[in-house]
């Protein structure tokens, strides 16, 4: 089953208090001297794994400077940070501008949780070439993700079927199978990876980040968080408040909800989004090719979604396009609006009996290459999301509350409540009900929220900036669609990130850009 955390940037955890104490003040390099003193070996970057998603080796950027990448110590238990270490895998791109106006590293996380900062960071390279004016581009592969210590759960082969069942049962026969199939999804993991999964919560991440920071030797963090990124930027704040130089929070998730709170919210978000999506299409001025006004452009994908749970139709063989498939990958396309022509074109082929668009999105959400192969994002989605997240969900609890995820979204409500599922079985106790991004004293951090954003609706930004405190947070509001606003390309929006990361200007709160 496509589980929806990944989808959702799920906003659960919280600091281990004691650690928090001992750590949020203090300098690090004090308990972990040896790791701090890590000298890094930068080469050039070979291939990404199998885990990353696999592919070529980055290629240079304009102007011909190359990508390099390095492995970093960390350890495996951060309660015990003498004792064993694990591999963090990096990547950077050195500043274009002269050595006098470098500020330093500018860290990302693209969110997830479980995407590979090592694949992804090459891929969005060019977008960030104003900011590499100054800064050394840096992203990662976090603990449990990619190159860093990956979890692993289960075969290809066995994903593939894992991912075609059946996410929203109807009868108690099919809720007993989503049950079962879930519970030997975690247990594998338990199998697989098990010296791991008790150490790849949201706060063993944030610290990595800081030792990051002093190996990479800068003496504050420069930070841009995206989706997840902004909840693990906020985790750090709350952890060293005194480190935080500027940060970036764009797609922001809501630190103030739990699992349940957060499915729901994004079942408001993803039918806005199909909403702004129906709007569109039958707006234009030519025909729209999957209905006639918004309304029956969803009752289209309403009753093909009907249809494909009864009887799927042929996708990228010898796979079958089933409703779980076909949800999953309506709700991909629904993350950016350069995707929507892609959805509208697969609805099309979809209506025609053929669904290889639909397959190919849903694909691309769980992270399987052409090959057949799958990254490691849902192994290491699970693990963060369940590491953090506190509440466990039975069946009757998702059944008690299918109403109100129904009214939030007809499209998209049971898929996300079944969603919540997913760590009922889960192998190591939850931190907390939603995380601690409290940073009093911390330097101020930008947060970008997008009114049209289906995966972190804009709410959470207002919400993360009280959470942050006073004298923290500063908003930002994006009217636009998808999700994030820096990529958007929205000349306003960037001026005003690259103005305070570049030169330390902090916008106006409550700026507005359209």
């Amino acid at each position: 089953m496509p589980n929806p955390t990944r989808i959702r940037a799920a906003a659960a955890l919280a600091s281990a208090v004691l650690l928090s104490a001992l750590l949020a003040g203090c300098d690090q390099g004090e308990k972990d001297g040896n790791l701090t003193a890590q000298k890094l070996d930068w080469t050039d970057c070979p291939a990404p794994s199998a885990a990353e998603g696999g592919g070529s080796a980055p290629s240079p950027l304009p102007g011909g400077a190359k990508w390099q990448c390095a492995t970093m110590k960390a350890p495996l238990d951060w309660s015990d940070p003498k004792g064993d270490t694990i591999d963090l895998a990096l990547i950077r791109a050195r500043a274009s501008g002269a050595a006098s106006e470098r500020i330093g590293s500018l860290m990302f996380n693209f969110g997830g949780p479980g995407g590979s900062g090592v694949t992804t960071l090459p891929a969005f390279g060019e977008d960030y070439a104003q900011l590499r004016t100054r800064y050394d581009l840096v992203s990662f592969d976090p603990r449990g993700v990619g190159r860093s210590a990956p979890v692993e759960c289960e075969s290809d082969a066995q994903l593939d079927e894992y991912f075609q069942q059946d996410a929203t049962p109807d009868d108690s026969a099919e809720r007993t199978q989503l049950l079962e199939r879930t519970k030997q999804f975690n247990a594998a993991c338990e199998k697989h990876s098990k010296d791991i999964l008790p150490h790849v919560r949201t706060t063993d991440a944030a610290r990595d980040m800081d030792l990051m920071r002093q190996v990479l030797g800068d003496p504050k963090l420069y930070y841009f968080g995206i989706s997840y990124g902004t909840e693990l930027g906020g985790v750090y704040a709350h952890l060293f408040p005194r480190n935080v130089g500027r940060a970036v929070f764009d797609a922001v998730v809501d630190p103030t909800q739990d699992p349940e709170q957060s499915s729901l919210g994004q079942a408001r978000g993803f039918q806005l989004a199909l909403d702004n999506f129906a709007e569109d299409c039958t707006s234009k001025t030519t025909d729209c090719p999957v209905g006639d006004t918004p309304q029956d452009v969803k009752d289209r994908i309403a009753k093909l979604l009907a249809d494909l749970d009864r009887k799927p139709i042929p996708g990228i063989l010898p796979r079958e396009l089933t409703q779980s498939d076909a949800t999953n990958g309506i709700a991909q396309s629904l993350y950016s609006k350069d995707f929507w022509e892609y959805l509208t074109e697969g609805l099309e082929q979809a209506y025609d009996g053929d669904g290889r668009i639909l397959m190919l999105l849903s694909d691309s959400m769980n992270g399987r290459s052409e090959n057949g192969e799958y990254s490691n994002i849902a192994a290491a989605n699970t693990a963060i999301n369940c590491g953090d997240a506190k509440p466990r969900y039975t069946a009757a609890d998702i059944q008690q509350k299918l109403p109100e995820f129904r009214a939030a979204s007809a499209l998209f409500g049971d898929y996300l409540a079944w969603g919540m599922i997913g760590c009922t079985d889960w192998a190591v106790p939850g931190a907390a009900d939603h995380p601690d991004v409290s940073a009093p004293g911390s330097a101020p951090i930008l947060v970008v929220g997008n009114t049209g954003d289906p995966a972190t609706p804009y709410e959470g930004a207002k919400k993360m900036v009280d959470a942050l405190g006073k004298g923290v947070g500063v908003e930002l509001t994006y009217k636009g669609q998808g999700h994030g606003a820096y990529d958007s390309k929205n000349k306003c929006v960037q001026a005003a990130v690259n103005g305070y990361l570049l030169e330390g200007k902090v916008p106006s709160a409550g700026t507005v850009c359209s």
